[in-house]
């Protein structure tokens, strides 16, 4: 049996979109550790936690303003006999609209954003960076659908975290109290631009253009499921800390934010993929081949699984160390480290489920997070709850709301990858059981570096991360990798790859298991 036509470029198409990726990825590493060392010596825990409540809400705002066309507008460019440039200039006209009625919420209602009520300067006007942050997620959308994905890795990887880095240690110097804000908003800025440029490169100018009430109104309430499924995957990962900062004090909400940040950095694996997977899914999707979708979804579950697991460990193993370099007060977030870590790895599955069950089954996937997210709340809640009454310390709730995280994000990874299976009736889960030798020999060599005198920290990240990382991927190559799936990142021309049989599935021409 081949493959269909055309399913090999979709696979060489992800194989080479996750390559830039993690190079993108590796960027972004680069660039966000100086940003937190920056901002917990200069700034503290307490002003962190007040930034980073601050930005939780903006980007909310922004999610919800995107309309869900980071994904959905892949969809419409596939099915439009329209001229693509003037769909994405509906889109952009769209989000921009949205952003406006969010600002101007937020402008009125500022204590969403301050909940202490001190507003200092010009504060006030921060909700205008979501006009910025909208904006770069459409254009991004829109280039990628063209498998422009060096434009997200540059905005991403490149603009956006380096500018906030630089930005917070120089404008300390102007504000000790308010450079952090200044910074993030030179960051989106930045990558705004970095997103426009491209985009007039690759579309141009919409030519004959008219702006179409009626199509934003339809675009708007299309793409509702899309918009709000987006908006919970993000909300999930903030909505500890919203939980987090009513029972804590902004000092331990700032050391929870550091060890978020920390954590964030392997589900950058996974949102990397989001702009070449979604215009691949789409567009097997029109054509009706369930089959091809699931290989996709199936492959790119198993490479964002292994490499998350391995930055996982490699971070959760020498947790205390990479606390320690943000600061020393820092330290007591180690154990909500390991759990935030954690649940990226478990959440991997439902992340790239979603990817084609929002356009398969758009409501039922709402259901679905909805459901996640109220499981998380509750869970939250009630451990912290708990955990006060029983008096233990706020470093240990800290590690309670990461522990329910962890929970609900399994759940959601349960449920959502059933029913995306059943839909397309073939296997979706891209877990194999050699991850396990894989994480096991890490383990050991993180255990090593980890029993060194606290003299030896240094050595602990300088030899111990690398050496984690090096040997979890060797066994995963070496154990866990098929031919085809090293095919995959070597290929040639001509070649056309093959996915590995799924585990319970027979072989093309092989005979069925004897029972």
């Amino acid at each position: 049996m081949t493959n269909p036509p055309g399913d090999g470029e979709d696979i060489a198409a992800l194989a080479r979109g996750g390559r830039t990726n993690f190079f993108g990825f590796l960027l972004r590493l680069a660039a966000r550790l100086p940003f937190l060392f920056i901002a917990g010596r200069l700034y503290g825990p307490e002003l962190l936690g007040r930034f980073a409540y601050a930005v939780i809400v903006i980007e909310f705002a922004a999610q919800l303003a995107t309309l869900g066309l980071k994904r959905g507008l892949a969809q419409q460019l596939s099915t439009t006999d329209q001229p693509h440039s003037c769909i994405v200039m509906d889109a952009i006209l769209a989000g921009l609209i949205a952003s406006g009625v969010a600002t101007i919420i937020l402008m009125f209602f500022p204590k969403a954003m301050f909940p202490t009520g001190e507003m200092y300067g010009a504060e006030w006007l921060l909700p205008l960076v979501i006009f910025a942050i909208a904006g770069t997620d459409i254009a991004l959308a829109a280039l990628a659908y063209r498998r422009n994905i060096r434009a997200t890795v540059t905005a991403r990887a490149i603009v956006e975290p380096w500018t906030i880095s630089i930005g917070a240690g120089l404008l300390y110097f102007v504000s000790s109290r308010d450079g952090l804000i200044f910074a993030y908003v030179c960051s989106v800025t930045g990558a705004l631009i970095a997103a426009l440029i491209p985009l007039y490169k690759s579309y141009g100018l919409p030519r004959g253009w008219k702006p179409n009430p009626a199509q934003l109104l339809l675009v708007a309430r299309k793409n509702v499921p899309l918009a709000a499924a987006d908006a919970i995957e993000w909300g999930s990962r903030r909505l500890d800390i919203a939980i987090l900062g009513l029972f804590v004090a902004p000092y331990f909400v700032g050391v929870y934010y550091v060890a978020q940040q920390v954590a964030s950095l392997p589900q950058k694996l996974k949102t990397s993929f989001d702009p070449i997977l979604a215009p691949v899914i789409t567009q097997r999707l029109a054509e009706g081949d369930h089959k091809a979708v699931a290989k996709q979804v199936r492959q790119v579950g198993f490479w964002v699984i292994a490499a998350q697991a391995g930055v996982a460990l490699a971070l959760a193993l020498p947790g205390e160390a990479v606390m320690g370099l943000v600061g020393r007060e820092f330290v007591g977030g180690t154990g909500a480290l390991a759990f935030l870590l954690a649940a990226e790895v478990i959440a991997a599955t439902a992340a790239v489920s979603e990817a084609a069950l929002v356009y398969v089954a758009r409501h039922r996937n709402l259901m679905i997070s909805l459901l996640m997210i109220v499981t998380q709340a509750v869970l939250t809640i009630a451990v912290i709850t708990a955990m006060r009454s029983l008096g233990w310390p706020q470093t240990w709730q800290a590690a309670g709301a990461a522990l329910s995280l962890c929970l609900a994000l399994g759940l959601s990874s349960i449920l959502k990858s059933r029913l995306l299976g059943r839909l397309l009736e073939a296997p979706v889960q891209g877990w194999r059981w050699p991850l396990i030798w894989a994480a096991a020999g890490a383990i050991v060599v993180g255990a090593f570096f980890t029993w060194l005198p606290p003299s030896l920290e240094w050595v602990e990240l300088a030899l111990g991360v690398p050496a984690i990382l090096v040997t979890f991927g060797a066994i995963v190559w070496k154990r866990g990798f098929t031919h085809e799936d090293r095919v995959l990142f070597r290929m040639k021309k001509g070649e056309e790859p093959e996915l590995p049989t799924p585990l319970g599935v027979t072989p093309p021409g092989a005979e069925p298991p004897m029972r």
